[in-house]
């Protein structure tokens, strides 16, 4: 079997572990890189493939489609470019592997499905918690009504984000979109609606900005169209980093790391903990997943429909706390 031909669009801090990772992930080969400058692009191959065979550098995206026969590609770029550089690739054939989040409006990403639906191409969006065996666990728990009915997610996040990211395009909303919520927030957020797999009905929302462009902090309670009830908090200004998910049944409760999966404790109908749960598959990185499927040798654990329930949920965010009302979805 040939390997896939891969490309890497948007070459800042997080396309470096993509490209150390495909330049040693048998089955595949770095072939391209596109940003918009010729010493962006050799820095980023200085700082990340030094030794590696270096892919060709493009400063025009559509130039590197033209190019290079890609079978993949992977967009790092800010969050509002994400739109027109998904269809961009789409149309160039490619398989899209999206940095979170998929995009910045619900009406894009209706637009980005029904391209993804057209062209028969693969798009899976780079959260964490899916491609978790904790969180395939939770999803079938919640199906198979193992623990009975959810009937409550709880959940936060914290860092110390809005001293981390000042003067990065990520404090600007008309690159980023939005600020801690849509950034580190959109994997507590897609952690919740994966796992839920319904649109969210009611929302409502306080934010706090803190002096600056985009939300800093921000407390949600969401209502989804099956009845489940949910609160996230984000908090962007904390020096001491933590995560933590509760998924709260008539018969039971589950605690786990709502970032990342990297841990799980689970309680029985006796509110005794459950030892060694059997968990539901392996661990596998997005970008490992993202290529199996591609390969046709697994289910890819992210979709457009993914994307679109959580645009659903931050346009109703930001609606909520800018009226101050509960949004109806």
């Amino acid at each position: 079997m040939s390997k896939l031909r891969f490309g890497i669009l948007g070459c800042g801090g997080m396309a470096g572990g993509h490209a150390r990772f495909l330049s040693e992930r048998e089955g595949v080969e770095l072939v391209a890189l596109s940003d918009v400058t010729e010493e962006i692009l050799d820095g980023f191959i200085e700082r990340n493939l030094e030794g590696k065979a270096a892919p060709e550098k493009y400063t025009d995206a559509a130039e590197m489609y033209a190019n290079e026969n890609l079978d993949a590609v992977v967009i790092v770029t800010p969050h509002t470019m994400h739109f027109d550089h998904g269809v961009q690739a789409l149309d160039a054939g490619c398989h899209v592997f999206m940095e979170k989040p998929m995009v910045t409006s619900t009406e894009q990403a209706y637009k980005l499905k029904e391209k993804v639906d057209e062209t028969g191409k693969v798009l899976v969006v780079g959260y964490n918690t899916p491609c978790k065996a904790s969180f395939a666990y939770i999803r079938e728990v919640i199906r198979n009504k193992t623990f009975g009915n959810l009937e409550l997610v709880t959940g936060f996040l914290s860092q110390n984000w809005m001293k981390a990211t000042a003067g990065s395009w990520r404090q600007k909303p008309e690159l980023s979109g939005g600020g801690q919520a849509y950034d580190s927030g959109a994997h507590l957020m897609n952690s919740l609606v994966w796992s839920v797999e319904e649109s969210p009905a009611e929302v409502f929302a306080f934010i706090d900005n803190h002096g600056t462009p985009v939300d800093i902090n921000s407390v949600t309670n969401i209502r989804f169209a099956n009845g489940v009830m949910a609160s996230i908090t984000v908090s962007g200004n904390c020096p001491g980093g933590g995560r933590f998910m509760a998924f709260i049944f008539d018969e039971g409760r589950i605690e786990v790391d709502g970032w990342g999966g990297d841990w799980i404790k689970v309680y029985g109908n006796d509110g005794e903990e459950i030892e060694n749960p059997e968990l539901v598959g392996e661990d596998q990185s997005p970008v490992d997943n993202f290529i199996d499927a591609i390969n046709g040798v697994a289910e890819a654990r992210t979709s457009p429909t993914n994307g679109i329930h959580q645009s659903e949920l931050m346009d109703s965010i930001y609606k909520s706390a800018e009226t101050g009302q509960v949004v109806k979805v």
